[in-house]
């Protein structure tokens, strides 16, 4: 039978990357999550146990615990805002001990890349290294990994990096935006954390993981503008207090104020990697570059790749929202028609080339399955979209789920969104529910 594995923060960045390799090496995984609900949208959803449970309530961990022999600890508290330092303390504890008490036999960790010894730490990276320290207090083999700059879709460091660098022609920032870093790929991130299921010597040790490159935080940002072709200007000043920073980044990112506060708080200090030698216990891994961890960051930005966390609101017809350097305007309707008759009816759309949304027009096929139909506009200066439908049988005839999707290169993508935003919201309204009543 194969191994049980638990994973926590399902929901999150690295989690919900995780869990498909996992899925895929034929482990058995059980996913711990305290709104199981909030999975039920995930592709690999029904493959997975969950269990609904809490790292802040003890008494909800045995039964998650029970027959599992590694548990990924992939959890932080920085949305719970002033004193999650305390809350990811006793959290750890709690996993710790009721690992302990179940006979998990390795935890593994993925925490933050920063140097013990800086007396100015950051309060969310010495939070970190303070989980890792509380994870082994209770004898449980611990494996923990440190990184710094994730490059990935979806990653809050890389959204931060890509979206102030799409939009600010002049990067304005603060002096300790000098600090450096070692970025590393999520794609190495997770063949770490699966690597460390079968690599014993690695249980008990930190690794630091990062690309053997170091730059600047803005070298990072200037770097990923011209992989982009985006002529960027860095003007660093004194005196730019962390909460201005923060309501930018909150403002104009998908990156929300109480992730914001720490992690720019956390750029005052280097995440640089001081020992390479617990690496060599993964001779098999390669690591990425930062040029060619970008690169394939930008190549995942496409709807095919994304990470769908709008299907976890099960209670909302229509939402709009940022996410993996898209804009993205999401609704669903039911319709008296059957899936097969509003398919053929977009068909027939496509067809005669009749779908038109301001600048998104020349809709060509990007994908069709028997409920899936996703069109690509044609290319714009300023960024590329997609339009997709999915329709699923209802009692009552059809859901009809409607994604449209916005990739912006550059201010003039991001200024095409924020000024004509309305316009194309009310479109979008329009043309589902066109496609519901059967309208050509």
């Amino acid at each position: 039978m194969p191994e049980t594995l638990l994973v926590t923060g399902a929901t999150g960045y690295i989690a919900s990357r995780l869990i498909p390799r996992l899925l895929t090496a034929g482990y058995r995984v059980r996913c711990l999550a305290r709104r199981p609900e909030r999975l039920m949208g995930r592709a690999w959803y029904a493959q997975v146990e969950v269990i609904a449970g809490d790292v802040t309530r003890p008494e909800t961990l045995p039964q998650a615990m029970q027959g599992v022999s590694a548990a990924y600890y992939l959890i932080h508290s920085m949305s719970a805002g002033h004193g999650y330092d305390r809350v990811d303390l006793q959290s750890a504890r709690n996993f710790a001990q009721a690992a302990r008490e179940a006979h998990v036999g390795h935890i593994i960790y993925l925490g933050g890349l920063a140097n013990p010894l800086d007396v100015r730490l950051a309060l969310h990276l010495k939070s970190r290294l303070e989980s890792g320290a509380a994870l082994r207090e209770a004898g449980v083999p611990v494996t923990e990994f440190r990184a710094g700059v994730i490059v990935g879709p979806g990653s809050v460091s890389f959204e931060m990096i890509r979206f102030m660098a799409e939009q600010f022609p002049l990067m304005v920032g603060p002096n300790w935006l000098r600090h450096h870093s070692q970025p590393v790929a999520t794609s190495n991130v997770l063949d770490y954390l699966v690597a460390a299921l079968h690599t014993p010597e690695a249980r008990g040790r930190v690794v630091e993981l990062g690309s053997t490159e170091s730059f600047s935080y803005i070298e990072v940002m200037s770097r990923y503008a011209r992989i982009r072709g985006l002529r960027r200007a860095p003007l660093l000043l004194p005196f730019v207090p962390v909460w201005f920073m923060a309501f930018f980044i909150d403002l104009l990112t998908p990156v929300e104020h109480s992730y914001a506060f720490p992690l720019v708080e956390g750029l005052q200090n280097d995440s640089l990697v001081q020992d390479r030698t617990p690496l060599s216990l993964f001779p098999e891994i390669k690591l990425l570059d930062y040029a060619s961890a970008v690169e394939r960051a930008l190549a995942e930005t496409h709807p095919a790749y994304i990470e769908r966390i709008w299907l976890d609101a099960q209670d909302q017809d229509a939402i709009q929202f940022r996410h993996e350097g898209m804009f993205i305007d999401y609704r669903r309707v039911i319709c008296a028609a059957a899936p097969g008759e509003l398919l053929r009816g977009l068909q027939q759309r496509v067809s005669a080339k009749s779908l038109r949304l301001g600048a998104l027009r020349d809709f060509s096929l990007d994908f069709q399955s028997e409920d899936t139909l996703r069109l690509r506009a044609g290319q714009i200066r300023s960024g590329v979209g997609w339009l997709e439908w999915r329709l699923t049988p209802r009692a009552e005839g059809s859901l009809l789920e409607q994604t449209a999707f916005f990739a912006p290169k550059g201010l003039p993508g991001f200024l095409r969104f924020y000024l004509l935003g309305g316009f194309y919201r009310r479109g979008l309204a329009r043309l589902l529910k066109e496609i519901c009543a059967g309208q050509p």
